[in-house]
């Protein structure tokens, strides 16, 4: 009887350790993740409706912070420019220095360097009557430079607005600040998928950040330090209740 007891002592003792273990990992993990995540993003809430419907008007995005040089076609970017406000604003990378971005092909798809782009994620309606674009347009993107268009293309204060201006409506790439990965709420909204028809372009199109680890380090620790603080006082539980049968046996 007394060889079950301690045995049952030492259960304890080790089932305490692991315990502590678990939440320090998990409060590692969780914190970890937090401050990962807050170096590597940015929130940004979406002002107007130019980005619709692959974000809307309210939406809180994540930006991974980034260097204006991994920016390629199709990535959807935060960026400032003084001829354009000189504050924050959403829009989508359709071509980037020495592209000719046009449109629009025999098909109403815009072109990059006379390759049609498929791009899905276009609001379609009566305006633009399934056109990548209602305003034809042809433009050399100057070196070093961006060109933008919001998905929303029949009323988006965009690059076209700006075409008659010296750098035909582009923007510098160190305008750039950040890349959306994500909607952040509405909580249905997801990832930013990249777009494929700018995939087999020179450079391709960008990888997504590290969103979905840091995500999973945050639950991870949420998981470690709620099984750990559970099952100390679980396992002193049972090993009392082992002490008890020992000894009535």
């Amino acid at each position: 009887m007394s060889g079950t007891v301690r045995t049952s002592g030492g259960g304890g003792r080790l089932g305490s350790a692991l315990s502590g273990l678990a939440v320090a990992v998990g409060c590692v993990l969780f914190l970890g993740g937090f401050a990962w995540g807050a170096v590597e993003y940015k929130p940004y809430t979406v002002p107007t409706d130019s980005m619709t419907p692959t974000v809307q008007v309210g939406d809180r995005v994540l930006a991974q912070r980034i260097d204006s040089s991994a920016v390629r076609r199709g990535d959807v970017v935060i960026f400032k420019d003084p001829d354009w406000g000189d504050m924050p604003m959403l829009k989508r990378v359709v071509g980037v220095g020495g592209d000719e971005v046009a449109c629009c092909d025999t098909r109403g798809r815009l072109t990059v360097n006379g390759k049609g782009i498929d791009e899905p994620y276009l609001k379609v309606d009566s305006l633009s009557r399934g056109r990548a674009s209602a305003m034809a347009f042809t433009v050399k993107v100057p070196e070093g430079r961006l060109f933008l268009l919001g998905d929303e293309r029949t009323n988006s204060m965009d690059s076209r607005v700006h075409l008659q201006d010296a750098d035909h409506g582009s923007v510098p790439r160190s305008t750039v600040s950040a890349r959306v990965d994500a909607i952040a709420w509405p909580l249905s909204g997801g990832a930013i998928e990249r777009p494929k028809g700018f995939a087999a372009l020179p450079g391709g199109v960008s990888r997504p950040g590290p969103l979905k680890l840091v995500v999973a380090a945050v639950l991870a620790g949420v998981v470690l330090i709620l099984g750990g603080s559970v099952y100390g006082p679980l396992a002193r539980r049972l090993g009392r209740r082992k002490k008890v049968a020992a000894g009535v046996g």
